[in-house]
């Protein structure tokens, strides 16, 4: 990227880049930057590249910042960009290479340069750099056109207006980029910022009306996931002597361009190509979920999430209410089918669960499916894999699961569709199965690990509540699935005997030494027991809500029934464990009086002619299990960190020295 230069570390002394950092002024029209922007190199994709890169720019980049307040060479930059951007849509109209080119380049040292000014100094420092005026060198005026909120409604109408070609590509990705850059000044604060210059710019002013269309472009870029074209295809053909067309065409316009650059050198094999498939599809959902969740104004909420919570569906031809601004209409059917396809990643996860949370068209269109399997089994796969995820994806994962058995529809569609072979599932060898079935065992090995690894109270508490909000309808429960119900009753009640005798030994030691202290094993014992009271509750629901349609549940509960026994009197479970008790000593009468060494196919046999003769007002009524997720106050606390290491860990083209970083510690996940 210099004159003669093929390596990363000749960059400080390339002499464009010098003088774009040096004492001197350049003016607008210089020719000057069609020399500097004439360069040609493959963008660099590891974080390994992306490091290099900027180590060997961070001298020209601290040379700028100094200099920059008397010679306003950024500003001279960023006009020379926004007067080619008005001349963009139509260059991509008329296959442009070469003007386009130009402008990527502009924007790609533009983002460079910023990611490097918000990372050493504050935003009002930052604003200063952008409002030099030319007529008076060296001086600053509140008066000077704002280039920083011009350039920010620019990349809003790149991104929105460009038409999506091989050529246009790379420019919408680093426009996304630099978006995500600008709002980047959260990285280098503990706290949340809700207060900051370029929200103000976002949320008000030029750039608002543009908000709409920017969050439906970013989704349908989500939906589309667009591949990169052919390496080279945007710039030049490939010729098969390693030149091309492009930096042919450009030598022969100009002298002294920047020669072709590689990160490896010149004639070097291409960069293995990154895991992601689009690019695109990765930076526009990053940038939608940093908007999505931008603090409010002081004085009006934030109007990126109100469109995304109010969108509609093409199909909806209702009005637009006048109360809700920035919505728009969407495709769901395309929505849907990318949410479903793209939930490996932390990012879309999180997107399914904004919308599923926020958009109630979206929730009622999600819960209206008829292939629910579609969207349930890859997030059923994330909780089974819970050792190789995050905590906040499995988290995510969980209140989305906790989010749909919120509606009884969806509790008794799960138990009519079957599945056929679930490879991931290696517990046991599934050849056929419940989506409703299936979901349980999942939830239920979540609650089993986290017994044993985690011991995470809120991971408990919503894996429980799932299973409660499905319990009435359970139906035909797979005999596996009603066997690791009880067998999760049976850890429990092991875990609740070992609490309690740890309890029974520690009272004992206590009254003979008052010097030493003692574990809370008073707390320990509440917190399982209440566990283990809404294990009962879920188990009684399904008695009382659904006995005849499972049998498989009555079997397992008769093969265990002597697990129950010290819970009969328990005063903490003497209520809930009436239904029970009085299922278990119906059924067991009448195995009794069929005699000894039944069969299984028997034992199941008399247990559904059990389930007809008993009458069902001998089951007591208890009120219905309902549990609803409810957003803990000041989310932000939670999701603003969140949605930034996303941004830190899966952003292409993005690298940030990971000790300036303020937000969050590197060894979270």
């Amino acid at each position: 990227m210099g004159s003669n230069s093929s390596r990363i570390g000749d960059l400080p002394k390339n002499e464009y880049l010098k003088k774009l950092s040096g004492t001197e002024s350049v003016s607008e029209n210089d020719p000057f930057w069609n020399q500097l922007l004439s360069f040609s190199f493959p963008a660099p994709t590891s974080s390994t590249e992306l490091k290099l890169l900027e180590e060997a720019t961070i001298s020209v980049c601290r040379s700028l910042v100094e200099n920059n307040p008397r010679t306003g060479n950024l500003g001279a930059l960023i006009k020379v960009f926004l007067s080619r951007t008005k001349e963009l849509k139509l260059s991509a109209e008329c296959q442009n290479h070469i003007f386009i080119w130009q402008t990527h380049n502009a924007l790609f040292i533009i983002c460079c340069l910023l990611k490097v000014f918000i990372s050493e100094m504050s935003e009002e420092e930052l604003q200063l750099h952008f409002i030099y005026e030319e007529k008076s060198p060296g001086s600053y005026s509140s008066d000077s056109e704002d280039l920083l909120e011009e350039l920010l409604c620019c990349l809003m109408q790149l991104i929105t207006d460009i038409p999506l070609l091989d050529i246009t590509y790379e420019i919408s990705v680093e426009a996304i980029s630099t978006m995500v850059v600008f709002l980047s000044c959260q990285l280098f604060h503990k706290e949340v910022l809700r207060q900051s210059i370029s929200h103000k710019y976002l949320m008000r002013g030029p750039c608002l009306p543009y908000t709409s269309k920017l969050v439906k472009t970013l989704l349908y870029n989500f939906i589309r996931q667009e591949k990169p074209p052919p390496p080279g295809a945007h710039v030049f053909s490939q010729q098969s002597d390693g030149g091309g067309l492009l930096y042919g065409l450009a030598s022969g316009v100009a002298t002294g361009l920047w020669t072709v650059f590689t990160l490896g050198g010149v004639g070097s094999k291409a960069a293995t190509p990154p895991e992601l498939s689009s690019p695109l599809a990765n930076q526009s959902l990053l940038l939608l979920l940093v908007l999505a969740n931008l603090t409010d104004a002081p004085d009006a909420p934030n109007p990126y999430r109100q469109a995304i919570i109010s969108f509609k569906n093409t199909q909806d031809s209702s009005p637009f209410p006048s109360s809700i601004p920035h919505t728009f209409q969407i495709n769901f059917n395309s929505l849907y089918t990318a949410l479903c396809e793209q939930q490996t990643s932390d990012q879309a996860t999180l997107l399914l669960y904004t919308l599923l949370h926020q958009n109630s068209n979206i929730r009622t269109y999600m819960l209206a499916r008829t292939d629910m399997e579609n969207l349930v089994l890859p997030i059923l796969e994330i909780l089974y894999h819970v050792e190789e995820r995050n905590s906040h994806h499995v988290y995510m994962a969980l209140i989305i699961l906790l989010i749909l058995t919120e509606d009884d529809g969806f509790n008794r569609s799960i138990h009519e569709v079957i599945l056929k072979n679930i490879t991931w599932y290696s517990e046991r060898v599934l050849t056929e199965i419940s989506l409703g079935s299936l979901l349980i065992l999942v939830v239920i090995r979540t609650i089993q690990y986290n017994m044993t690894r985690t011991r995470d109270k809120y991971l408990h508490t919503n894996c429980l509540a799932a299973l409660a909000n499905m319990s009435a309808q359970f139906r035909s429960l797979h005999q596996y699935a009603a066997q690791r119900i009880i067998s999760l009753f049976s850890l429990l009640s092991k875990k609740h005997n070992k609490v309690l005798e740890q309890a029974t030994q520690s009272l004992r030691g206590s009254l003979s030494s008052n010097d030493v202290p003692l574990p809370d094993y008073a707390q320990d014992l509440n917190v399982i027991e209440e566990v283990i009271r809404m294990m009962l509750e879920i188990i009684n629901s399904c008695l009382t809500n659904s006995l005849h349609h499972n049998p498989n549940l009555v079997y397992a509960l008769l093969y265990k029934r002597d697990l129950f026994e010290q819970f009969r009197t328990h005063p903490s479970f003497q209520d809930i464990m009436q239904n029970i008790d009085l299922v278990i000593t119906f059924f067991s009468s009448r195995l009794l009086q069929a005699g000894a060494e039944l069969s299984v196919e028997r034992v199941l046999e008399i247990i559904k002619q059990g389930i007809v003769a008993l009458p069902k007002d001998r089951l007591k009524k208890f009120p219905e299990l309902k549990f609803k997720y409810v957003e803990e106050e000041q989310p932000e606390e939670f999701f603003i960190p969140y949605v930034w290491s996303l941004v830190y860990n899966s952003a292409v083209g993005l690298y940030w020295n990971p000790q300036d970083i303020q937000l969050f510690t590197m060894d979270s996940d």
